[in-house]
C-alpha cells in the first residue's frame, strides 16, 4: 500500500508561482511513477505530469510545458510541481498519484491517489 499526501495549495494571483508537495510513504517506491492530475468543478481529472522514482524521465501535458516542473527527493519520498506563470484556468484541486511502471498519463493507470489539494488562481 502506498500513502500520498499533498501540501502547498492556496490562493495565488494570475501570473504568480505555486510550489505543491506530495510526500509517499507505505512501501518501497523505486519501481514506481508519480503523477500529479487536476480536476477543476465540473470537468474531469486530467493529466498534468509524471515523473519516474529515479527522476530521469518526466511527461507533461501540453497546456503545462514551459511552466510547470516535476521533480523527486528520493531520499525524503517527495515529489513535487513547480507552477510558475499561472493562469485562472489552472484553478482545480491538485491530485498527486503513484503507479508501479513507466510514465502514462491516463487516470485509470494509476492505483494510489492522495486527497487532493485546492488551487485557486485569481483574475
Amino acid at each position: 500500500q502506498v500513502q500520498l499526501v499533498e501540501s502547498g495549495g492556496g490562493l495565488v494571483q494570475a501570473g504568480g508561482s505555486l510550489r505543491l508537495s506530495c510526500a509517499a510513504s507505505g512501501r518501497t517506491l523505486s519501481s514506481f511513477a508519480m503523477g500529479w492530475f487536476r480536476q477543476a468543478p465540473g470537468k474531469v481529472r486530467e493529466f498534468v505530469a509524471a515523473i519516474g522514482w529515479s527522476g530521469r524521465n518526466t511527461l507533461y501535458a501540453d497546456f503545462v510545458k514551459g511552466r510547470f516542473t516535476i521533480s523527486g527527493d528520493n531520499a525524503n519520498n517527495t515529489v513535487y510541481l513547480q507552477m510558475n506563470s499561472l493562469k485562472p484556468e489552472d484553478t482545480a484541486i491538485y491530485y498527486c498519484a503513484a503507479k508501479r511502471g513507466g510514465l502514462l498519463m491516463a487516470v485509470a493507470a494509476y492505483a494510489y491517489w492522495g486527497q487532493g489539494t485546492q488551487v485557486t488562481v485569481s483574475s
